[in-house]
């Protein structure tokens, strides 16, 4: 089913507003949950909309939070979500790190006491629209060992980056610290078919091509990606003073609690370091060389990061609106809130 982007986010709104949100806070929930079905990350669009809705309907996600913002020192501050939606706090704690950056030059902001805050590269996008680099982290619930054991400690923990060009083009990169998603192993549960060994071990730490079998995800690059999810960790949870590591609170082990989880934003003004101009220019002219470069075999072209995205959300544009699921649209536009799918399941969403 193909949905205009001003229909599904509607959509959305209806769903969140039904199950006890401010309208404000359904919309720029609702407006991000499209952005990534428009740049093709479905993972974090529609389909978690009845997740979230359940939440909000269990009282798992404040609909009436006190957000404080406290400012800690010339560019570092805390934003105080008290578990309302993290879509909403992310969203006012990078406007509030945007602002310190183009006044002294870096804007650190740690959220604490969050819901989920969805496509960290929905932040970082933010940041380079107004002419600034940024990295953005967060926590999320452990499903992955760490290098050398058997047991899930971390969360996939993503790291965002984003920096703006002379163009329209901007950088945005976006990724888990795992090999691969989780969706990517639910979705071959889900069609019983095998996944790469590389992907994720069984509960003996063993790797495992039996996507039924799988009890953690594993790091990238082995000792490298875990030693980038600690330090997720680290800034995201220990810093500021949220449960961390392996107890970081499950996604679906109980809905009408809230999840307390980390984030932090860090953005910087380029102009402080080069002439803001030069820095656009010099991006710009990256993004070309690597357009340049004699693609490998089965390759296109080499892509910038971000760029798939982009090509993606054009593409959408040009067949007149995001292609989502039947089931997802047929969910969205009943009359039901939710189905209880989730509340008190495993990591598997069973």
């Amino acid at each position: 089913m193909r949905v205009k982007p001003e229909k599904l986010k509607q959509l959305m709104m209806n769903k969140f507003i039904g199950a006890g949100m401010k309208e404000d806070h359904a919309a720029i929930m609702a407006d991000i949950l499209v952005w990534s079905d428009y740049k093709g990350i479905h993972s974090h669009g529609a389909v978690r909309v009845e997740y979230y809705t359940e939440r909000i309907a269990k009282g798992g996600m404040n609909v009436d939070p006190k957000f404080e913002f406290q400012r800690t020192g010339p560019c570092t501050a805390v934003f105080e979500g008290d578990n309302g939606c993290g879509y909403v706090a992310a969203s006012l704690a990078m406007e509030h790190a945007i602002e310190m950056a183009k006044e002294y030059g870096v804007g650190i902001v740690g959220i604490r006491n969050i819901s989920h805050s969805g496509s960290i590269g929905y932040y970082s996008e933010m940041a380079a629209a107004e002419g600034l680099v940024s990295i953005n982290m967060c926590q999320s619930d452990p499903m992955v060992v760490p290098y050398g054991g058997t047991e899930p400690f971390y969360g996939t923990n993503p790291i965002a980056f984003g920096a703006p060009t002379a163009d329209e083009r901007m950088v945005i990169f976006d990724m888990a610290t795992t090999v691969q998603a989780w969706g990517k192993i639910l979705v071959a549960r889900s069609r019983k078919e095998p996944i790469p060994d590389t992907w994720a071990v069984d509960e003996n730490g063993n790797p495992t091509t039996d996507s039924t079998r799988v009890n953690a995800l594993v790091p990238i690059a082995g000792p490298k990606g875990y030693g980038l999810m600690m330090m997720v960790d680290v800034l995201s949870g220990i810093m500021l003073g949220v449960p961390f590591g392996r107890h970081v609170s499950s996604m679906y082990e109980d809905l009408s609690k809230g999840r307390c989880l980390g984030h932090i934003h860090i953005v910087i003004d380029p102009a402080r370091f080069v002439p803001v101009e030069q820095f656009k220019k010099d991006m710009s002219q990256v993004l070309d060389e690597l357009a340049q470069i004699r693609p490998a075999s089965g390759f296109a072209k080499v892509y910038y990061p971000g760029e798939r995205g982009m090509l993606r959300r054009q593409k959408y544009e040009e067949d007149g609106g995001i292609e989502i699921v039947d089931d997802i649209y047929r969910y969205l536009t009943s009359d039901d809130l939710h189905y209880n799918h989730y509340d008190h399941k495993n990591k598997f969403a069973e």
